[in-house]
């Protein structure tokens, strides 16, 4: 975990009376797939969020005032592979999937407008292995 005395940022959507968390809705047209090719794409414009400035303080409060705020993101998979099968009876899953590339473009600014943060998907890397694909499991694993 990092250093919380260094994180100048938090935003998210905040927790819900209910206690879910980080988790809004999606528009229509947010995520575009297609499985075959391993290709996709999940990307919001002007989502509204609320900049906590750290962890802690948008989890017990106490801090800085919250800001309202805005984020741009577009997440892009690109194919770098040949599909694969995979059938797990002991999870009880299935799926197919074509390995993949990933790359994140965000910004996020305050509604005064002054970008805060941009970040560059030139010289990202990927831990682990990206994928685009279907599964199946639960009740539909058969």
């Amino acid at each position: 975990m990092g250093d919380p005395t260094h994180q100048h940022h938090d935003w998210e959507p905040g927790i819900a009376d209910s206690g879910l968390f980080w988790t809004i809705p999606l528009g229509n047209g947010a995520i575009e797939a297609d499985p075959d090719t391993g290709t996709a794409r999940f990307r919001g414009q002007a989502v509204k969020v609320t900049d906590y400035h750290d962890f802690f303080n948008a989890v017990l409060g106490g801090g800085p005032a919250p800001l309202p705020a805005r984020v741009n993101y577009d997440v892009r998979w690109v194919a770098a592979g040949t599909k694969q099968s995979v059938r797990d009876a002991t999870f009880g899953f299935v799926g197919d999937y074509v390995p993949a590339s990933a790359t994140i473009t965000f910004e996020a600014a305050d509604d005064h407008g002054s970008v805060v943060y941009s970040s560059d998907p030139s010289g990202q890397t990927n831990v682990g292995q990206p994928a685009v694909g279907t599964e199946r499991n639960g009740v539909f694993f058969h």
